[in-house]
C-alpha cells in the first residue's frame, strides 16, 4: 500500500510554496480532503488543480483518484487502530479477557502489517540479500530478539550473516562493513540512539541499509535506503513490546521465505542438511523410549 501521509511529510521539505499549501491543508484536515474532488481541494488549498495533479504524480501515484483512494484506505486503518486502543488491558480483566484482547491485538497488527507492505521494495530487498557479501543484523532490546531469529534463519541457508548482542560490537560491525554488505536495522520506534549511530556509520562506509520500523517518519527511516514498515498497537504495556515484536517477526518470516524461494532447490537441500535431529527420549533403564527390550 502506498502511504499518503508518510510521503506527504517526507516531500514537504522540498515542495514548492504552492505544494506546501496543499500538503498542509491535507495534513490538517485529512478526513475532509478524502471526500473532496481535485477541484474542491484546489479551492480550499488555494492551489491550481494542475499543481495538485503534478504533486500526486511526484509522490508516486498515477493520479488524484488513486491518491484519494489510498488516503481513504489509510484513514480507515488509523480508525481501526484507534478502536484497538479501546481494547486496552485493565486491572479488572479476567484471564479470558486478557487472552482475548492480546490475541485480537496481535491479529489486527499482523493484518495491518500486511497492508503496509510495499511489494516492490520487498523484492528489491530480497535481491540485495541474495547478492550481498554479508548480512549484518542490528537491534537493541526486544528488537535484538527479532534480529537473532533472522540470524538463525539465514544461517540455516548458509548465507553469511553477523549479529552481536553488545551495542559496541554492533558499532564495530558497522565500521567494518562496505558497499558489498547489507545491514538490517530493526527498531520499532526508529529513534533508538544506538541504531541511528550504527546507521550513520553504515552510510559513511557505503553499506546498504534496510530498516524495519513502525509506519512513521523517523531518523532511522531517513538514513535507510529501503524501508519496511510494521504496524503495532502499543500503549499501556509498551515496555512489553508485544504486538510490535509479533509484526517484526512476521516481516522477517516474509523476507526469509521470499529469499529461500528464490533458490528453492538449494534452500530445501540446506534445510535438510542443517536439520538437527532431536535425541530420542530414554527410560530410567537407559533404553530408548518405546523399546521392546525389558
Amino acid at each position: 500500500m502506498k502511504s499518503v501521509f508518510v510521503r506527504l511529510r517526507e516531500y514537504k521539505g522540498s515542495a514548492s510554496q504552492a505544494e506546501q499549501s496543499i500538503i498542509q491543508f491535507i495534513l490538517d484536515q485529512p478526513e475532509e480532503t478524502a471526500v473532496m474532488s481535485v477541484h474542491q481541494l484546489s479551492k480550499n488549498s488555494f492551489a491550481s488543480a494542475s499543481t495538485i495533479a503534478r504533486m500526486v504524480r511526484k509522490l508516486g501515484f498515477d493520479g488524484y483518484k488513486e491518491f484519494r483512494h489510498a488516503m481513504i484506505y489509510e484513514l480507515a486503518l488509523q480508525t481501526q487502530s484507534q478502536e484497538v486502543e479501546k481494547q486496552e488491558i485493565t486491572k479488572y480483566d479476567s484471564m479470558e479477557d486478557m487472552a482475548d484482547k492480546i490475541t485480537y491485538k496481535n491479529m489486527i497488527t499482523l493484518e495491518s502489517t500486511k497492508n503496509l507492505l510495499d511489494y516492490k521494495v520487498l523484492e528489491q530487498c530480497v535481491d540485495l540479500l541474495l547478492g550481498c557479501r554479508n548480512i549484518c543484523l542490528f537491534g537493541i532490546g526486544s528488537s535484538l530478539n527479532v534480529a537473532r531469529d533472522a540470524y538463525l534463519k539465514f544461517l540455516r541457508l548458509n548465507k553469511s550473516c553477523t549479529i552481536n548482542s553488545d551495542w559496541h560490537s554492533q558499532l564495530l560491525t558497522a565500521r567494518n562493513m562496505n558497499h558489498n554488505d547489507v545491514g538490517i536495522i530493526i527498531s520499532y520506534s526508529g529513534q533508538t540512539v544506538e541504531m541511528i549511530k550504527c546507521a550513520k556509520v553504515m552510510k559513511e562506509v557505503g553499506a546498504t541499509i534496510i530498516s524495519i520500523t513502525r509506519y512513521d517518519i523517523s531518523p532511522l527511516t531517513a538514513l535507510s535506503d529501503y524501508q519496511l514498515y510494521v504496524a503495532a498497537n502499543e500503549s499501556l504495556f509498551r515496555s512489553g513490546a508485544m504486538s510490535s515484536r509479533i509484526s517484526q517477526l512476521n516481516l522477517i518470516d516474509i523476507l526469509y521465505t521470499a529469499f529461500a524461494n528464490r533458490q528453492y532447490d538449494y534452500s530445501l537441500q540446506q534445510l535438510s542438511k542443517t536439520h538437527i535431529a532431536k535425541p530420542k527420549e530414554v527410560t530410567d533403564t537407559g533404553e530408548p523410549f518405546g523399546s521392546n527390550k525389558t
